[in-house]
């Protein structure tokens, strides 16, 4: 028989750790959105993707969240003229990366909201663990 507050702490801490990658991916999104080639011509920094999927957790019987992968986001390289710039190719274009850094920051926001819901409901099964044994204690 699944307890279910102990499925609460397993499904919140999985969604914790899957926000928490998530916020890291992010974070190098935003860290890299101006990291160009080294050589003309060359590609610069790639969008990187998280993917999540569900998995069942053997201890607690509960469905929980886990990163399945982490990928490349394939959407074409924006051109900017900077003739200067050393990834310049021959006719002054680079290569910018596809990082969009609105779509970042609302990806950032959303995964630290979604952490902190976590955490809530972490919070509050302690609570009602602890209510629990109170009243067990009579």
């Amino acid at each position: 028989m699944i307890d279910p507050l102990q499925a609460a702490f397993s499904i919140a801490a999985s969604g914790m750790s899957a926000n928490s990658a998530r916020l890291r991916v992010t974070s190098e999104n935003i860290a890299n959105a101006q990291s160009t080639g080294q050589t003309p011509g060359a590609d610069p920094y790639r969008r990187k993707t998280i993917s999540f999927e569900s998995a069942m957790d053997e201890v607690s019987g509960a469905d929980v969240v886990k990163v399945s992968s982490i990928g490349s986001d394939p959407t074409p390289f924006n051109l900017q003229l900077d003739p200067g710039n050393p990834a310049a190719d021959g006719k002054g274009f680079v290569k910018i990366p596809n990082v969009n850094l609105l779509m970042e920051m609302g990806d950032m926001r959303e995964a630290n909201r979604s952490y902190e819901a976590n955490l809530q409901v972490i919070k509050q099964s302690n609570a009602l663990l602890s209510m629990t044994i109170g009243l067990l204690k009579g």
